[in-house]
């Protein structure tokens, strides 16, 4: 098992190299001057000057390379609109983005466990249709549609919670600062409960048919431990899915943390987007790659937990 993990880590090395290369390629491929779009109309002289205080004067590659070499001491330079240092700026903004992002991956998960276990094992029923007709509703709909939908109903109309900013000031385990995450979480949380409750339904129906589901009620086991053991079976499975969703769920939260002026990496995207600050532009995006990297990670071990035979493979 140590070495498989060993193994997986190392493979996450020349990937997160290759993310690098492509995040700085294609945000200097992108037309146009970001110094020129941020000072306006300065003259050739000024220009020069912030060019070179910034390090564009110089090719490309080299760009690169001290880009690179300065990330991984943790100096992502300084922001063109704000001149504010970018590292600090990315982790206050991931460590709000993790919040609601870890959330509404577990309230997305127990949702999508439950429910598509429930269907899975009740297949052809009401409840399954029930379930199958959610989920297909909850893959359908819009996150940042939803999260207006929640404005409108449990801001404005019903005013139980609130609709914008994250309560800073308040500690993090106070429920002044616990409310402001509620709809953005639920938001967040209903494309993943969806999917992952589509994917366990189809294990589980899957498992069932097979042989040894029967010989374990020849054997005489109740119900419940049949269940169990399905369930585990599935683990694999599901645990791939919420993966990959929980990567999106970090990185594609950008809609819904606009929708309510959370100040997370998307939100923090967005207006770099719009400022065409690039040191800060490149930098959100690479901590949004690497969240995938790394999750991508987590779960290749967390399935080979689940499943021995994945690390003997």
């Amino acid at each position: 098992m140590l070495k498989y993990i060993l193994r997986r880590a190392l493979y996450t090395i020349p990937i997160a190299l290759g993310v690098s290369l492509v995040v700085f390629t294609l945000i200097h491929l992108a037309p146009g001057d970001p110094l020129s779009a941020v000072v306006g109309d300065a003259d050739q002289k000024m220009l020069a000057e912030m060019r070179a205080s910034f390090g564009y004067d110089k090719p490309l590659p080299v760009q690169y390379f001290v880009w690179l070499g300065s990330t991984l001491t943790g100096d992502m330079g300084y922001s063109l609109r704000s001149g504010a240092p970018v590292f600090p700026m990315l982790m206050s903004a991931a460590k709000n983005t993790i919040a609601i992002g870890i959330g509404a991956a577990v309230l997305g998960f127990v949702l999508g466990v439950l429910s598509g276990l429930v269907a899975g094992y009740n297949h052809g029923t009401w409840i399954d249709k029930a379930v199958s007709s959610s989920a297909i509703a909850g893959v359908s709909m819009p996150q940042y549609w939803l999260a207006i939908i929640l404005v409108i109903i449990f801001s404005v109309q019903l005013g139980w919670l609130p609709s914008v900013g994250s309560g800073s000031g308040e500690p993090f385990w106070s429920w002044a600062s616990w409310r402001h995450m509620v709809l953005p979480v639920v938001a967040l949380a209903a494309i993943p409960a969806a999917i992952v409750a589509r994917t366990a339904r189809a294990a589980v129906m899957e498992i069932l048919s097979m042989e040894f589901v029967e010989a374990l009620r020849a054997r005489g086991l109740s119900e419940r431990r049949i269940l169990w053991h399905v369930a585990r079976n599935a683990l694999p499975t599901v645990l791939a899915v919420m993966g990959l969703q929980f990567a999106h769920l970090l990185g594609g939260s950008i809609l819904v943390e606009t929708v309510f002026t959370w100040p997370g990496t998307g939100h923090l995207l967005n207006m770099a987007i719009f400022d065409r600050d690039v040191p800060v532009l490149q930098g959100t995006i690479m901590l949004l790659a690497l969240f995938f990297v790394l999750t991508n990670l987590v779960v290749d071990i967390l399935q080979a937990w689940a499943d021995p035979r994945i690390s003997r493979s």
